[in-house]
């Protein structure tokens, strides 16, 4: 019998993940074996192209070194190896340099480790498994005769029997706005619009020292492009004896004028005060209660999901208040009253803390915290100016408390700590289609990014310094990025700050464009899409259907679903490119020991991957898998099953 042959598509951490899983399995395999694994990526083989190993230092993760893990398993003594590995903390702190386990690692440190544990699998598969790994870009896959054919971009073709397809991102598209201040770059030489990706690909390096640039968004990636535009123009930041940062310009940096829908930096993350091995149990919010109030049918966000959500953002909230004011004891039992009134609906969190609580705990707002400035009128630059200072200050001083002893810190948190529940409750057509689009996607997911995802404390204290050098300027809330073709340049402002309006000669898009099959203009994606490989997404759930621009899949293992409702039971889908069918792909890591689904995915792809090969056609049966409430899931999963 021929050897089973497994093409990886993609090798950033959901493709490595999927590959380590491989290798793991293959490993307590009793029998012999003959399998052959294909590793493809066309910007680097085990490290992908967000976490490549060539990018510079100034680009950094949001989530702390020791809380990072490539593999799936513990360290148990042995070699490194599928199954069984360091995780990055103790990786980096093997090799050297290690700041330590609270620390924000460059993203292309990250990408070595990730290539280390390539090393580690390929080094020890068991006798009968190759593998190879191929740095080329996939240009197209169709099925022959049972098998598939990948078409590399160097000429060559393989064969395989199985295809994991984990792409991740790629460009789109450029319509309404963005297409307006491309086609105005297009008619005027001297001007320059940059598309959203990630910043460590942008061409950054083409704009000239003292010129203005207007950056859209101040999300994560507005961090990268500003540390590019200063440190990496040879700038440093240095401490004040206030233990502020002071900015000692190099004299090539151009002049940043940035600005979003709230005029507020991404907020940083609490100071962590958690172990690597943490994991938060929800009181309140979970799949279960949620579901023995609405069990069947798909859920509405604000009416169902929303309340108990807030209720335990609020618990936590105000547990941690109470627990900084009076100790453990009333804290537990704050916990014990709120718990006690759930059993009768979604308990008022807020009125059963101002029984127990300390005075003068102000609400906690979720709109509000994410648009700060939204209500708020500016007599100019200078008047929002300090409100901004304020806020950034503000932030700091919260996040210095940190992740456990701030409460608001503490409490946002539980955005992060939850995503697990929300996506047992949306993903495949949880929600009813207007919901998903306008509450959860339209309402809920921007305020959770702005809120829950932000930088290490040392960006915004960046920002401070730039903000006092006068090498940043962030107009205001509400910010217009304009073409102004009678003058021939873009124009930034605020229509909140009179007098904020800024002309600038480049602009860049600081922002991760989200996914959409029906606007990717990758080679593959495009192919596979027309094609009929691959489809989109139609949330029919609730009434009119909403087509929601993610990769049509069945659930777990994830098979593309094809034009004319066939599965394709030998291809699966992970991550990005499913961004809507399900929720939050982009996830790239899993904490040390821990089985999230970022493992659980994985896993259950690689089991079905090397199931027999039998030289069939893809079947043309529906499947119950594709659709449904999401009321139907077997069982409910714990956030994270420790293993090893």
């Amino acid at each position: 019998m021929s050897a089973t042959r497994i093409a990886v598509i993609g090798s950033g951490p959901r493709g490595m993940m999927v590959l380590e899983r491989l290798a793991a399995r293959l490993g307590e395999h009793p029998g012999p074996l003959d399998v052959r694994i294909f590793l493809v990526d066309a910007v680097e083989p085990g490290a992908g192209q967000v976490y490549r190993t060539d990018q510079p230092d100034w680009f950094l993760m949001n989530t702390v070194a020791g809380q990072c893990s490539a593999y799936s398993g513990l360290p148990d003594g042995g070699p490194a190896r599928a199954g069984a590995g360091p995780s990055f903390g103790e990786w980096w702190e093997s090799v050297g340099d290690y700041p330590g386990p609270d620390s924000y690692a460059p993203r292309g440190q990250y990408g070595r480790y990730l290539r280390s544990v390539l090393d580690a699998v390929t080094e020890t598969l068991p006798a009968g498994v190759r593998l190879r790994s191929i740095k080329e870009r996939v240009e197209e896959v169709v099925r022959l005769d049972g098998r598939y054919r990948i078409a590399l971009s160097g000429g060559e073709r393989l064969d395989v029997d199985r295809v994991v397809l984990a792409t991740g991102h790629s460009r789109h598209q450029l319509t309404g706005r963005e297409g307006d201040l491309a086609d105005l770059a297009r008619q005027h030489p001297e001007l320059r619009y940059i598309q959203g990706e990630s910043a460590a690909d942008m061409p950054l390096h083409e704009i000239a020292p003292g010129s203005g640039v207007g950056v859209i968004g101040l999300g994560l990636s507005f961090y990268d492009v500003m540390a590019a535009l200063t440190i990496g123009r040879g700038g440093r930041f240095a401490p004040a004896e206030d233990g502020t940062l002071v900015y000692h310009p190099s004299g090539q940096e151009p002049v940043i004028v940035a600005g979003s829908r709230s005029g507020m930096p991404l907020p940083a993350r609490g100071r962590n005060q958690k172990p690597p091995q943490y994991s938060y149990r929800p009181v309140l919010f979970t799949p279960a209660r949620i579901r023995s109030h609405q069990p069947r049918g798909p859920l509405d966000f604000t009416r169902h999901v929303l309340p108990w959500l807030t209720a335990e953002i609020e618990l936590v909230y105000y547990g941690t208040a109470l627990r900084r004011a009076f100790g453990g004891e009333a804290a537990d039992r704050f916990v014990a009253a709120v718990e006690l009134a759930a059993e009768q609906g979604v308990p008022s969190v807020e009125a059963i803390a101002a029984r127990l609580g300390p005075p003068g705990v102000p609400p906690i707002d979720i709109d509000a915290l994410a648009r700060p400035f939204a209500d708020r009128a500016f007599a100019g630059p200078e008047d929002f100016g300090r409100a901004l200072r304020e806020e950034i200050e503000r932030d700091l001083a919260r996040a210095e408390a940190g992740n456990v002893d701030s409460p608001l810190k503490a409490a946002l948190d539980v955005m992060r700590d939850t995503r697990w529940v929300l996506r047992e409750l949306i993903d495949f057509s949880g929600l009813t289609g207007r919901s998903q689009k306008e509450d959860f996607l339209g309402w809920y997911v921007p305020r959770a990014s702005f809120l829950a995802a932000g930088p290490p404390m040392e960006r915004l204290q960046q920002v401070l310094a730039l903000l006092d050098c006068g090498l940043l300027r962030i107009v205001g809330p509400r910010t217009r990025f304009d073409s102004d073709p009678a003058e021939g340049v873009y124009v930034v402002s605020s229509a909140q700050v009179p007098g904020s309006a800024v002309p600038v000669t480049t602009v860049v898009d600081a922002r991760i464009p989200s996914p959409d099959l029906r606007s990717d203009l990758s080679p593959l994606t495009t192919r596979l899409r027309e094609s009929g490989a691959w489809t989109s997404y139609v949330n029919h759930s609730g009434g009119a259907g909403y087509d929601t621009g993610g990769v049509a899949v069945t659930k777990s293992p994830f098979h593309p679903v094809a034009a004319d409702g066939g599965i394709d039971e030998d291809m699966y889908v992970l991550g990005i490119p499913t961004e809507h069918t399900r929720w939050f792909m982009q996830v790239g890591s899993s904490r040390p020991g821990m089985w999230s689904d970022f493992v659980h995915d994985a896993d259950a792809i690689a089991a079905h991957a090397l199931r027999p090969v039998s030289r069939v056609e893809v079947s043309r049966a529906q499947t119950p898998e594709l659709v449904g409430s999401g009321a139907e899931k077997a069982g409910e999963r714990s956030p994270e099953r420790k293993v090893g």
